[in-house]
């Protein structure tokens, strides 16, 4: 079974996302919303075959060994494309992702204009948070690509697989992705720092060792930049916390409060128009802020965030109620995706003057969980 057509389709109609499992038709996925292709299910066989022809012989004993891969794939005239491959009820699945050629602008993608001073930072932690498919890798390529544009040095990205293909334009830039160009996230991680980078982007964070780089990386005159999945700045604070054991918490939080930089927190809400629209949260590690990391008080940080929006923090519920006030997402959604309804639901009744019904459920408790 040829499945270029699909990869073609991807690109004609701006999809993110392609879900191939046996049982049923091919799906695509277009602004958040999942789409059959055609009525025919795959069958198992099929699923087999085209996994097995999109796999090198390397990438075939890694997924008979781990049942599960992550590649990249560049179609010539068509595209690039991020590819995971599974195992689920005995049978493969595969998830495709479309990655588009052009890097965006941070302007282009509606972004709050400080990312560009926060990626021109020379050293530091920053953290791009959200859930899958929330534009992480997008905002950092487009964050990087500024970065390139405007400042001479060295960039070193790590990634599994690479997503976007960088050109040297005032940086030179380096990408290696695991299992080409270098055998695993540690040994590239472990050789970084003698590849003499200004800046250093970790594709994501998922365990300790790879959080330990990191903030030796900015430690020692680095800027390092990463994704981790968190829903807001708090959730990834408490993960980070987590990674380590009880008795090396402390000093995290004090390599934390004199390293962070910012964690950048994505959402991407249904707009008014078929187009989703991207909520950022922001928090900067102002002297305050980093008092309150060392001391652990990590639930009283989104407070000082609703409180310096002159200093370029805003929390979800401030981003949503912004993208309402311009009428780009509706009311409806901008109480739905917030993380305080009733906070958001008063701002809107007190701004618009409008009556309106709060969803249904227990509105008095926050949840980090959307």
């Amino acid at each position: 079974m040829d499945i270029t057509p699909f990869f073609k389709l991807m690109v004609d109609k701006s999809a993110s996302d392609l879900f191939f499992s046996v049982g049923a038709p091919p799906n695509i996925k277009i602004e958040g919303v999942i789409f059959p292709i055609g009525h025919v299910p795959l069958k198992s066989q099929q699923m087999a075959e085209i996994a097995l022809s999109l796999m090198n012989d390397d990438q075939r004993k890694e997924f008979d060994a781990t049942m599960e891969l992550n590649m990249g794939l560049s179609i010539p005239e068509v595209g690039r494309f991020r590819i995971n491959l599974f195992r689920q009820r005995g049978d493969i699945s595969m998830v495709v992702r479309y990655i588009k050629n052009k890097i965006p602008s941070i302007e282009q993608l509606n972004l709050p204009p400080i990312l560009k001073s926060i990626v021109m930072e020379l050293r530091g932690l920053v953290l791009v948070v959200g859930a899958t498919g929330s534009g992480k890798s997008t905002t950092l390529a487009a964050m990087i690509d500024y970065r390139n544009q405007n400042q001479s040095g060295h960039i070193l990205t790590i990634e599994d697989p690479i997503e976007f293909l960088h050109q040297h334009k005032k940086s030179i830039v380096d990408q290696r992705e695991v299992g080409i160009d270098t055998m695993s996230y540690d040994n590239a991680l472990v050789n970084a720092m003698r590849e003499a980078p200004d800046v250093i982007l970790i594709g994501e964070i998922r365990e300790r060792n790879a959080m330990k780089h990191a903030i030796a990386y900015a430690e020692t005159g680095h800027l390092c930049i990463s994704t981790l999945h968190a829903n807001n700045a708090n959730q990834a604070m408490d993960r980070i916390i987590n990674f380590f054991t009880e008795d090396a918490r402390k000093q995290v939080l004090l390599d934390l409060s004199l390293n962070l930089r910012a964690i950048i927190s994505m959402r991407l809400i249904p707009g008014v128009s078929q187009q989703r629209m991207v909520a950022v949260e922001i928090l900067l590690n102002t002297p305050y802020v980093a008092d309150l990391i060392e001391k652990g008080k990590i639930d009283e940080i989104k407070e000082v965030m609703e409180r310096s929006t002159e200093q370029g923090m805003q929390t979800f519920d401030q981003a949503l109620l912004k993208l309402y006030k311009n009428g780009l997402i509706s009311q409806e959604n901008a109480i739905k995706y917030a993380d305080s309804k009733n906070n958001v639901g008063l701002q809107i009744r007190l701004t618009s003057g409008k009556n309106f019904d709060l969803p249904e459920g227990d509105l008095t408790i926050e949840s980090d969980e959307h």
